[in-house]
């Protein structure tokens, strides 16, 4: 430097600046580092930073006068700094001669003027609106010159010897503290961006950089969630760089690439496979016995590559991103270590009377300020890190959704709806949560490393031995993390059954899932203890303390080394203990320098100082400012991440299922002058299954109409899923010219109005709608309906009646105007007269689609005539294809079959059979009409069971169920009112109905938790830990006393005593923390085996209406989401709040006992921190409730999507429907983002006030240094740097209980709702063999479906004798299926009674009712499981039995042409069986029951003729004994009943014999004249 400065000027002088109460620096040192040094930070951050910009544009900002103003001054600033060169030159040229210094400072700070800017215009054109970079350099270059600010003012007290550079110093210090507030303001958005149009955008993306810094654009938000309750209205839109439009699109790249690699990587290896053998080829024979093996090694060879890995695709896509995070990471771990420094120079600063005061208020300031610095690097980390996180949730279940919609059926029976809604909610979770510990992997041993290397720098080698013991306890953790994985592994899949098998609603199954949930959980609750006996959350464990014992035992001739000081203090300690792996080490480190050769130095004496300096290097490892301590974390993270890895192979495993060939159809064929082309199809519905479909060859040509006729299961509803592409094409080829129209066997029904339902997509059209609905007999369902054609359809359409869904779904096809329609079979489940309606009106040669190329799938023998052709399939395979005429003569299958069934047959048949429901889709294939059934989530279809009759009961209910309207808006269910009314309940559907908690939570919810803990395990819990804070605070007391011992040189005769009590009060903590961590671990896992179990028997016992109101999307949240809340989130939380809470406490007192003066910080100080709990908490809360109840709606239109995949396809809906669930996604986010800000926030705001508390102990310590004793000042301030992380994790953990309680509210209130009448009234039950007869009566019986509604039966009496046959007629909406809910009391009485042989019903259990009837209803229901399981879920009878029964059903052929016969899987809903199968299981089950008394509610609708013929004889000869009440489409099947009821807007109309009916020429004649019964 001296060739720089000359040797006029010293670079260093101490006496000037250490040794002096008035310090000042060397005008060198001034010139050169002070001068240069923000200059070459610039310049070094400036090539990264150009090419970022380069490579983000963000737009483009008009020259505003603020940038005007800061270039202006950047340019004056270097006209200053080059004045002052010149000036230079100008002295030289007069002879005076300067050193260099004099022209290079003024040279390198006027360039880097000239680069700041250039870099404020770039950054202008590059839409950057605050700058950072420049930030730091205009903040750095103040603070560089306030030293010679002082300097020259000190200068000008005796003379200003330069008055030039004297005033140009000033010159450019004011312009740089002008430039540094500048800095501060914001420039206008740029041009073109999406801020400009964004009605509510996230005040992040233009905040500056101060207000990035410390999260202080989130203030207003805090504000507003403190002043009222948060709404959805008030969240700020999502930023587009998190939004699914850019995230999702960025990881199916890097995965398309990741698939295509492994694709390329197996095509090779296969090339290898076989190329290998060819050369043996000659020798085939001879080389047999090789080649297996040869083969068998090239195919092992051959898997490793295949598998794509997804992990790779998600570090390709976020890591970039998540690398920024790290590196604050790495940047807050090295200042971490800053601050015991720091701390060990200002106690040495206390013990130097003499030493300059300013001393220590520079290291008061330089604590506050590393402080301060680490708190805002570490937030930035964590922002960083919670980013990646929600990025990694969105791109996961944007993948998952997308790949659901084209997987094969094949992949389909593998993974149910409730899987892979699992998928989404709980495995893209984990991915969530992982991101935040991830960098702890490497953070934390480096944590470890630079601890151990300054312990080394004041114990010496001392510590090797320490790190021995480390290593050596490397296994045991290693050990406790393969356990921990073991049982985790074990949880997940238990955790999917919960979530799945509630969808599936059957008690026995889910009895033996709770058990072993519950074992799951006792598993959970070992894993918890071994948590927190590995972590340093707590003190070592007992066993720890008998390893130290030995060392402790021997006597020392000095006093104890600090090693075994430290130890000690930190048994005491017990929430920021530092590990029990570092006390172990320390402790043997002592005993080994006690034991060690009498050469070797002694260990230093045990001095405050140096007590307290390990104290805190240890405290630094054992816990950063505001995360816990790396070991512990590095424990939980260990378990974060084996949960993701098993989530990982999970969401791997489903991505890489196989898809739908979107190439299969042709759809561009112009060759031929047929619609519709098949050559030599052969299709199956998996490849490993064999084919459904043979040899099937068909031409339809333009605008005729072919009808597709054949039994149940032959493969008729096959056809139409090949022909829309939805089967594996084993060979052939298909063709189809134009757009294609869909209508599935069961129709797939949105959850949004009937219009949007209809519209599905397309603009709205009045007249074209209009005809439709006429078209479709859809006009007088309109009229009931209480909002019209805005009324909002519930799940799967559960408040409209089975046909009303089928007329819906074929007007959604006649409104689409598509080229080619595939009609499965949509005439089934309407009435006869509706039937023959819509086939004149819509299908029927002079119907709305004539001059459209039809396929239309019946059992309709009364429409054949009027098609243009006839397919007959049987067993897959076409047996017969013509015209009407043609199949007659040719006298084959067809014609046998027609002739079987006479004119009259036929005539009425025709009605019949329009409506019979034919279903019969595809034989023992998978989904072919997963279109709907997918999804079937059970519990739906349970509830449908019986609902679905509930809507054709009549309009008026039928809305008020759709939605949870019901305690809302009384009003809505009126008839229909005006459009306005009907779309209130629809928009409060969702949110109103789950919003309404807001404010705090509130007492009671912790009440219940209490409760479910157990009052007294909790008093209990709360009391071990009040013992285990005394201990901490004795052992402390103890510590200080014995430290005092070297300064008065007693310690040798004390150190035996010293050791005993100190180990005594370590053993009780340790024994102490281990009971209380096992104690609260059983008490959260009883708890929420209660809350389940509470939430499981009462949706049990919850009354249908409730699942029509209430969206399964929001029970399956409750049991999936709320409660994983509470089996995993809950307890850890309860842990650490408990430990955080007494840790404060136990601080504080010892503080305020130690350093009474302190007590007056800490009042207003809790004020403050209180305060600004509150705040935060009342946002918090709210945001979390936001996002609970954004998130069901994901679930929910999921569920949807997945049942009605291949509708969306046939329509090409694909691209809709995923901008639909991003958008749900994007909802979600939009709570959940403020909510992780709402958390760096508070962190950035209490670690400011803690870091002052800091501050005011060290200025405390230097203002009071010639009258404290240092040891005090030490204390205070290592207490002050404790007591910092105490209350900013108690406030954490507060708002954490706060948040996460809210999930025992949510369950709580789904465990409290309206329950059904008891199972089992014990004082009325009746006797075994009731009902012996079967005769029921209904006296003056009325019923309405809730309270307010409309009476949907009136005064109804009527008497049944037992064994009478009852057939049960009326319009849509007369109250036939109504009739039947009565009878199993799933409505309860308005007024009068049900009697059945003589018992009123209304005075029994409901299990002793429902299990002496017998329904088989119109949808089928079958649970996935055995087909065994599903005849006999109760194991009652024996297979012989089940056999009969198959046989009396007809199944008996099917079945036993199965492999695994009674034992046939039957997958999720049943759709591996056609729909007329599923309903022959039905009377299967039904058969094996044998109540005395059976309800049919158009049971056979899906069944052609034949086969009906066949089980009405069974029903007659098998039930000949028995009541059998059928409601039925299908006259012709009640035409031989004893009597018939005809029913009519709930009142009776007419009852009595078929005979007797027709002859009076009433209702019933009408309709047997339409059914062309009667003439």
């Amino acid at each position: 430097m001296e060739r720089l400065c000359g040797p006029k000027l010293p670079f260093w002088v101490a006496n000037q600046t250490l040794h002096t109460d008035s310090p000042d620096l060397p005008e060198c040192f001034q010139l050169s580092v002070l001068s240069w040094l923000p200059c070459v930070l610039l310049w070094l951050a400036c090539p990264p930073y150009l090419f970022y910009l380069q490579r983000n544009k963000m737009g483009y900002i008009m020259m505003s006068v603020l940038n005007r103003v800061k270039t202006v001054i950047a340019l004056v600033l270097w006209i200053v700094c080059w004045t002052d060169l010149f000036a230079t030159f100008n002295e030289l040229h007069q002879g005076y001669t300067h050193p260099p210094i004099y022209f290079v400072t003024p040279l390198v700070v006027g360039i880097t003027m000239l680069l700041a800017t250039f870099l404020i215009q770039f950054e202008r054109l590059r839409g950057v609106q605050s700058s950072g970079i420049l930030f730091i350099f205009w903040f750095l270059s103040v603070l560089c010159a306030i030293v010679p600010f002082r300097s020259k003012i000190l200068q000008a007290k005796s003379e200003i010897p330069d008055k030039l550079r004297f005033i140009t110093f000033y010159l450019y210090f004011s312009l740089v503290v002008s430039q540094l507030i500048l800095c501060c303001f914001n420039e206008k958005p740029p041009l073109f961006s999406n801020v400009d149009t964004d009605p509510n955008p996230c005040p992040q993306s233009t905040a500056g950089f101060l207000s990035t810094m410390t999260f202080w654009w989130f203030t207003s938000m805090a504000i507003k969630g403190y002043k009222n309750p948060l709404e959805a209205k008030d969240l700020w839109s999502l930023n587009k760089r998190d939004s699914s439009e850019e995230v999702v699109p960025k990881l199916l790249r890097e995965w398309d690439l990741e698939q295509k690699k492994a694709h390329s990587a197996q095509d090779r290896s296969t090339q290898a496979l076989y190329s290998k053998p060819l050369p043996a080829g000659e020798s085939n024979h001879v080389g047999e016995e090789n080649s297996p093996e040869e083969v068998e090694v090239l195919l092992s060879k051959k898997k490793t590559p295949k598998k794509p890995s997804f992990l790779r695709s998600l570090i390709k896509a976020f890591g970039p991103y998540f690398l920024i995070g790290s590196a604050f990471k790495l940047l807050q771990d090295l200042i971490t270590f800053v601050n015991p420094q720091l701390l060990s120079l200002l106690i040495s600063f206390t013990k130097q009377k003499d030493a300059p005061t300013w001393w220590g208020y520079a290291l008061a300031f330089l604590m506050f300020f590393t402080a301060f610095l680490q708190t805002l690097i570490l937030h930035q980390h964590f922002q960083y890190c919670f980013v990646t996180g929600m990025r990694l949730r969105t791109s996961i279940i944007g993948a998952i959704y997308r790949k659901s919609l084209i997987i094969t059926n094949a992949a389909k029976r593998t993974s149910t709806v409730g899987e892979i809604v699992n998928l989404m909610s709980v495995d893209a979770q984990r991915f969530m949560d992982l991101t935040t510990f991830l960098n702890m992997l490497w953070s934390a041993p480096l944590q470890i490393i630079l601890a151990l290397y300054f312990l080394w720098q004041n114990l010496g080698p001392s510590v090797l031995a320490g790190v021995a013991v480390m290593i050596l306890l490397i296994p045991l953790n290693a050990a406790i993390a393969v356990r921990t994985r073991a049982y985790q592994v074990y949880i997940t899949p238990s955790a999917t059954l919960r979530a799945y098998r509630w969808g599936q609603g059957v008690e026995v199954v889910v009895m033996m899932i709770v058990k072993m949930i519950n074992k799951a959980l006792y598993r959970s609750a070992i894993t918890l203890l071994l948590l927190s006996l590995s972590s340093s959350y707590h003190s070592p464990p007992p066993i720890t303390l008998l390893l130290l014992l030995p060392s402790l035992s021997s006597s020392y001739h000095s006093p104890p080394p600090p090693s075994i000081t430290l130890l000690l203090l930190s048994l005491s300690s017990s929430y920021h203990s530092p590990p029990s792996i570092t006390l172990l080490l320390l402790s043997l480190s002592s005993s080994l320098c006690s034991s060690s050769s009498s050469h070797s130095p002694p260990p230093p004496p045990l001095t405050l100082h140096l007590l307290l300096l390990l104290l805190s290097l240890c405290s630094s490892f054992s816990s950063s400012h505001s995360a816990p301590p790396p070991v512990s974390v590095y424990c939980v993270d260990s378990v974060a991440s084996h949960q993701a890895s098993v989530s990982l192979k999970r969401i791997q495993d489903f991505l890489s299922h196989e898809e739908l060939d979107p190439e299969s159809v042709d759809r561009n064929n112009t060759a031929t002058d047929s619609s519709v082309t098949v050559v030599n199809g052969k299709f199956t519905w998996a490849k490993q299954d064999p084919p459904a479909l043979h040899n099937i060859n068909l031409m339809v040509p333009q605008g005729s109409l072919l009808a597709v006729v054949g039994h149940v299961g032959c493969g008729k509803s096959s056809l139409v899923s090949a022909l829309l592409g939805e089967m594996e094409k084993l060979e052939g080829h298909i063709s189809i010219r134009g757009s294609v129209a869909y209508v599935p066997q069961q129709a797939w029904i949105q959850n949004a109005t009937l219009r949007d339902n209809i519209l599905f997509g397309k603009a709205y059209n009045e007249q074209t709608y209009r005809s439709c609905l006429e078209a479709c007999a859809l006009t007088p369902d309109l009229e009931v309906l209480p909002g019209g054609d805005l009324t909002e359809i519930g799940e799967k359409g559960i408040n409209l009646s089975g046909g009303q869904r089928q007329r819906v779904s074929l007007a959604r096809a006649l409104y689409n105007e598509a080229d080619v329609y595939l009609l499965d079979d949509p005439l089934s489940a309407v009435d006869s007269h509706v039937a023959k309606h819509i086939f004149d009106q819509v299908i029927g040669p002079q119907g709305a689609l004539q001059g459209k190329t039809r396929i239309l799938v019946t059992h309709g023998i009364s429409f054949l005539p009027q098609v243009d052709n006839i397919m007959v399939i049987v067993e897959g395979r076409v047996s017969e294809m013509g015209s009407y005429q043609e199949l007659l003569q040719q006298n084959g299958a067809f014609a046998e079959f027609l002739r079987n069934h006479s004119l009259e047959d036929i005539i009425e048949d025709e009605a019949t059979v329009a409506l019979s429901d034919e279903e019969e889709d595809f034989p023992d294939d998978v989904l072919s009409n997963h279109t709907d059934m997918v999804d079937s989530e059970p519990v739906v279809e349970v509830k449908r069971k019986f609902i679905r009759q509930i809507s054709i009961i009549s309009g008026d209910l039928e809305n008020p169920r759709s939605k949870s309207v019901r305690r809302r808006l009384c009003s809505e269910r009126k008839h229909a009112e005006p459009d306005p009314e009907k779309k209130l309940p629809k928009v409060e559907k969702l949110i109103q109905a789950e919003t309404t908690e807001t404010g705090r939570v509130k007492s009671k919810v912790f009440w219940e938790y209490i409760k479910a803990v157990g009052p007294l395990l909790t008093l209990f819990i709360g009391f071990l830990y009040g013992c285990q804070s005394a201990a901490a605070i004795g052992s402390n007391v103890w510590l200080s006393q014995w430290t005092n011992d070297a300064a008065q040189n007693v310690t040798e005769e004390n150190v035996s005593m010293r050791v005993g009590v100190y180990a005594a009060l370590g053993i009780t903590q340790g024994i102490l923390v281990m009971v209380s961590s096992f104690t609260l671990a059983m008490g959260n896992i009883g708890a929420a085996r209660k809350l389940h179990y509470a939430l499981l028997d009462n949706k049990f016992h919850t009354p249908q209406s409730f699942f029509d109101t209430t969206p399964i999307g929001r029970v399956i949240n409750r049991f999936s989401k709320d409660i994983y809340v509470i089996d995993e989130a809950l307890p850890s939380t309860v842990l650490m709040f408990l430990g955080t809470f007494f840790s404060s406490l136990s601080t504080m007192i010892v503080i305020v006992a130690s350093t009474p003066i302190f007590a007056v910080v800490i009042a207003p100080l809790t004020f403050i921190y209180v305060f600004v709990q509150r705040f935060y908490v009342a946002t918090s809360r709210q945001l979390k409730r936001l996002e609970s109840v954004t998130r069901s709606p994901i679930y929910s239109h999921f569920s949807e999507t997945v049942t009605g995949s291949s509708v969306i396809r046939a329509y090409g809906r694909h691209d809709a429907f995923v901008l639909m669930s991003d958008m749900k996604v994007d909802d979600n986010q939009k709570s959940y983002y403020p909510g992780i800000v709402a958390n760096r926030w508070l962190g950035v705001r209490i670690e400011f006030i803690g870091n002052c508390i800091v501050l005011f102990a060290a200025l405390f310590a230097v203002i009071g240094k010639d009258n404290l004793n240092p040891g005090l000042v030490g204390l205070s301030v290592s207490y002050a740097l404790l007591v910092t992380m105490s209350l900013n994790w108690m406030v954490r953990m507060t708002s954490d209980l706060e948040s996460n309680i809210v999930a025992v509210e949510r369950v709580k209130e789904y465990s409290e709702t309206k329950i059904e009448a008891p199972w089992e009234v014990e004082d009325k039950k009746p006797s075994p063999d009731w009902p012996s007869q079967g005769k029921v009566e209904f006296l003056d019986y009325s019923v309405r479906y809730r309270e307010g509604l409309d009476l949907v039966l009136k005064n109804l009496t009527l008497s049944v004798v037992g064994g009478e046959k009852i057939g049960i007629v009326g319009r849509t909406g007369a109250g036939k299926s109504s009739m039947t809910l009565c009878l199993f009391r799933l409505l309860e009485a308005a007024g009068g009674e049900i009697t059945i042989d003589g018992v009123k019903i209304s005075e029994i259990g409901l299990h002793d009712l429902r299990s002496k009837l017998t329904i088989i209803p119109q949808e089928p229901v079958l649970f996935s499981g055995s087909l065994r399981m599903n005849l006999d879920p109760f194991d009652k009878y024996n297979d012989g039995e089940v056999w009969n029964a198959l046989e009396l059903s007809h199944l008996n052929k099917f079945v036993s042409n199965q492999p695994a016969k009674l034992q046939l899987e039957c997958s999720e809903g049943g759709e591996n069986l056609s729909v007329g199968q599923r309903q022959l299981v039905c009377l299967a089950r039904a058969l094996l029951r044998k109540t005395r008394i059976l309800i049919l509610d158009e049971a056979t609708a899906a069944i052609d003729l034949e086969t009906d013929d066949l089980i009405q004889s069974t029903i007659r000869t098998q039930f000949e004994d028995c009541t059998v009440f059928t409601i039925a489409h299908r006259l012709n099947t009640i035409m031989d009943y004893t009597r018939v009821l005809v029913l009519d807007k709930g009142q009776v109309a007419e009852f009595d014999t078929p005979s007797k009916l027709l002859s009076k020429r009433g209702i019933f004649y009408g309709m047997a004249k339409d059914a062309g019964l009667a003439q």
